[in-house]
């Protein structure tokens, strides 16, 4: 599990092939991010915004939104995304090619609600007997949710356990735990860290 889980949320930083900034004409940056880096840019934004004179004007949201949003004719500038999604915009003719750089890697891990009480998942076993034994769990259907459905059929508890799980197409899913809505969040570990309201249980077991 080791390597798929340290490569499964590489993010890349690209310029998108029709809207590249003018530093004498655009006042503005549109930023499309995923969230693990939003947090990071509302940290940095203002230093680069005083540096350069550029506003950033981010938004976070999922690859398929993101995709909806092109598709309907919204320009933006910069796109930081997961590695697949990237490639197929590549593909697509929508980003540069030549502007893909890998600039972070998030492993997934798992969320309870603040002061709830933490499963044990150090090991496989661990692992399997937490999420057998969960009220409710949520994982994303893009992202780390498709490493996560392919992963639990591995460890072949999928069909145990689908019918407490929750699998939203919005990035909501630590929402949910802060919700009381769902007990166990399995989600990028930045997005459990920057979430008021959940703790971190631990990463995925190697």
């Amino acid at each position: 599990m080791n390597r798929a889980i340290s490569v499964i949320t590489g993010l890349v930083f690209i310029v998108l092939f029709f809207g590249q900034a003018d530093p004498g004409n655009t006042p503005e940056i549109k930023v499309w991010t995923a969230r693990a880096i939003a947090t990071v840019l509302a940290e940095v934004g203002p230093q680069f915004e005083r540096a350069t004179g550029y506003k950033l004007d981010i938004s976070s949201d999922l690859p398929t939104g993101f995709a909806r949003r092109a598709n309907a004719g919204e320009p933006f500038d910069i796109l930081i995304s997961g590695s697949a999604p990237v490639d197929e915009w590549i593909i697509e003719g929508k980003i540069l090619g030549e502007t893909r750089a890998d600039i972070a890697r998030s492993g997934i891990g798992v969320g309870v609600r603040a002061g709830a009480r933490k499963p044990d998942i150090t090991s496989v076993e661990a692992f399997k007997r937490a999420l057998l034994e969960a009220k409710s769990i949520a994982y994303l259907k893009v992202g780390s949710g498709v490493y996560m459905a392919g992963l639990l059929k591995r460890l072949g508890i999928a069909e145990a356990i689908n019918s407490k799980v929750t699998r939203p197409d919005t990035d909501i899913v630590t929402d949910l735990v802060t919700k009381g809505e769902i007990q166990l969040a399995i989600v990028v570990i930045t997005q459990i860290l920057t979430t008021p309201g959940v703790e971190f249980v631990g990463p995925l077991p190697p």
